[in-house]
Formats: C-alpha cells, sequence, structure tokens
C-alpha cells in the first residue's frame, strides 16, 4: 500500500477531489497555509495500491497546471526603518508537491 500526500493551491482542490473521487479513489484534505506566499494550501492524502499510484499522479498533473501569477510585494517586517515602496513580481505558482509514501500497515477502525 501506498500513501500519495499532495500540496496544491487551493484553487484547485475541489475540480481535484471530483476527479479522483469520481475514478474511485478516497481521499482526504487537510487545510494547510503555504510559507512562500503565506496562501492557502490544501493537502490530499490518497492510499492506493502499488499499481494505482501513476494514475493518481497523472490526475494530479491534469488538474494542477502551473501558472505565472504577478505579486506585490510583501511589506518588510514591522519595526523597520525608512521608507518601503512595493514592487510587482512575476511568480510560478499552482502545480504539485507530490509525495510517495510506503505503508507498512494500516488499521480501520
Amino acid at each position: 500500500m501506498k500513501l500519495v500526500i499532495a500540496v496544491i493551491q487551493d484553487d484547485y482542490s475541489d475540480d481535484l477531489i471530483e476527479v479522483i473521487t469520481e475514478a474511485g479513489y478516497g481521499v482526504t484534505k487537510l487545510a494547510t497555509t503555504g510559507g512562500f506566499l503565506k496562501s492557502g494550501n490544501t493537502t490530499l492524502m490518497i492510499g492506493v495500491n502499488k499499481e494505482q499510484v501513476d494514475d493518481v499522479i497523472a490526475i494530479i498533473k491534469d488538474i494542477c497546471k502551473k501558472r505565472n501569477e504577478i505579486i506585490t510585494t510583501p511589506s518588510p517586517v514591522t519595526g523597520a526603518t525608512g521608507m518601503y515602496i512595493p514592487y510587482t513580481v512575476e511568480v510560478e505558482v499552482g502545480g504539485a508537491t507530490i509525495f510517495v509514501v510506503d505503508v507498512d500497515k494500516y488499521i480501520k477502525i
């Protein structure tokens, strides 16, 4: 048994959960927060057989596309002196970070 852990952007969560469940896989959703952009993420945990891992990863790749987004730089830490002039930066967002973990034993109660 394998545990697929996918960290995705909130924008993709509803669509991805729908497609994964329609494909017959169970999924657990955890609300998480990213560190870089401090935006909401979703962490999905999907338990599958070893043969199903590639199928689940293909579904994630199909839904969670990378894209570029323009953001305004965050203000500096409180207490900084001087004047702050915000500027825009183009960053790549989206996609997914996927971990595949071997599960030796699981207990369903």
